[in-house]
C-alpha cells in the first residue's frame, strides 16, 4: 500500500460521505417544504374566510348601524334648529 492508494481511498470515503450527507439534506429540505406549503395554503384559507367575514360584517352590520346613527343625527339636529324658533332670547321677548 502506498501513500497515492491511501490518498484516493480517503477521497472516496470523504466523497460518498459527502454525497449520502447531501441526499439526507435534500431530503430535509424536502420535508420542510411540505410543511410549510401546507401551512401556507391553510393561512391562504383562512385569510379568505376573513376577508369574507369582514366584507359580509361591513355590507350587512356596519352600513346600517351608520345610516341609523345619520338619521338619529339629522332628526336631533332638525329638532334644535327647529326648538331654536321658540327659545327666548336675551332680551326676554320672543322674536
Amino acid at each position: 500500500m502506498s501513500i497515492e492508494w491511501l490518498r484516493d481511498l480517503i477521497i472516496c470515503i470523504f466523497g460518498l460521505a459527502a454525497t449520502v450527507a447531501l441526499i439526507f439534506i435534500a431530503v430535509l429540505v424536502f420535508l420542510f417544504y411540505r410543511q410549510v406549503r401546507s401551512m401556507l395554503y391553510s393561512i391562504k384559507a383562512t385569510t379568505t374566510r376573513i376577508h369574507g367575514i369582514s366584507s359580509y360584517v361591513g355590507d350587512e352590520v356596519v352600513k346600517p348601524v351608520i345610516e341609523v346613527v345619520a338619521l338619529i343625527r339629522g332628526i336631533r339636529q332638525g329638532v334644535e334648529t327647529f326648538s331654536q324658533f321658540f327659545k327666548k332670547r336675551e332680551g326676554g321677548k320672543n322674536v
